[in-house]
């Protein structure tokens, strides 16, 4: 699956085009197996579809300081072995054990 920036205006030419609502990212995404050449307008530089949560309504990307784009939709609070390991050594992962101590 590939995220896509784009502008609330525009999410009804998206999902015309195929692209899906993900409720947990709320994030547009295009499903794999889809092909992304009808989409290059929404897709960040690079075409990778870019990390991060979008402001709809502008397709801005918004970061915290100790954002980590996930490879999976879990909860990063919960174990996971997966999240473990790409949060491990992280700012991230200090804020949260200090967050914890509290």
């Amino acid at each position: 699956m590939t995220f896509l920036n784009v502008p609330y205006a525009e999410k009804d030419e998206a999902r015309a085009l195929g692209a899906r609502w993900n409720p947990g990212r709320k994030r547009w995404y295009v499903p794999d197996g889809v092909a992304l050449e009808p989409f290059q307008k929404w897709l960040k530089e690079g075409g990778s579809g870019g990390g991060g949560r979008v402001d709809s309504a502008a397709a801005k990307l918004v970061v915290g300081a100790n954002y980590i784009d996930l490879a999976h939709a879990c909860n990063p609070f919960e174990p996971c072995a997966e999240c473990d390991k790409a949060l491990a050594g992280t700012p991230w992962q200090q804020a949260r054990a200090t967050l914890a101590k509290r």
